[in-house]
């Protein structure tokens, strides 16, 4: 019988996005993550030799890809900025499993210490947005200082609905932000 063949680069990354997701990165022991993945802890360490802090680590970076190829590009590319806006709320939708996923971001953040292993990364991806954000209100003919606190709020709003949504098992509070979210952004133009 030969060897059983690896798990994809991409539907690893998956696995293990959903395992923090899930249960965060204390949570995540190498038991969980070898079950998600159907790796044995051997294989794993094998793949992350720095264990489960590299796996969180390339977990974050490829979905700071994903938000970078599907949000922040289209964000900052052409089209009329209600458009850009429209675009980025379907695809959360869809990234969040229409608020039935928690965010990434929100999950490894560490609550005990103020510079976690993955303060710094989480803190570009943030900064990313709010900047990309910002960028289309500005283009829609907001002044930079409220494009700014507007794009800031947004992301608030957008986390505080994921973690709503999760604590009172309903994806209600994801879904009302997503249909105001135009409306929260624009404003009085």
């Amino acid at each position: 019988m030969g060897r059983k063949a690896s798990v994809e680069e991409e539907d690893l990354m998956a696995r293990l996005s959903a395992v923090f997701r899930d249960v965060g990165y204390e949570g995540a022991t190498l038991t969980i993550l070898s079950e998600a993945t159907g790796l044995k802890k051997a294989s794993l360490y094998h793949r992350f030799p720095q264990g489960k802090e590299q796996m969180a680590r390339e977990v974050l970076e490829s979905a700071g890809a994903w938000l970078d190829e599907h949000i922040l590009s289209p964000l900052k590319g052409k089209g009329a900025p209600n458009d850009r806006i429209k675009d980025m709320i379907k695809k959360l939708d869809a990234f969040y499993s229409g608020g039935k996923q928690a965010c990434l971001l929100n999950m490894l953040s560490s609550a005990r210490i103020h510079e976690g292993p993955f303060t710094q990364l989480i803190k570009q991806v943030f900064e990313a947005w709010i900047s990309a954000l910002s960028a289309v209100l500005v283009d829609a003919g907001l002044d930079k200082k409220v494009a700014s606190t507007r794009a800031e709020r947004a992301v608030v709003m957008l986390q505080g609905s994921l973690v709503l949504s999760r604590g009172m098992g309903t994806t209600r509070p994801f879904r009302e932000f997503l249909k105001t979210l135009p409306d929260e952004l624009f404003g009085a133009v």
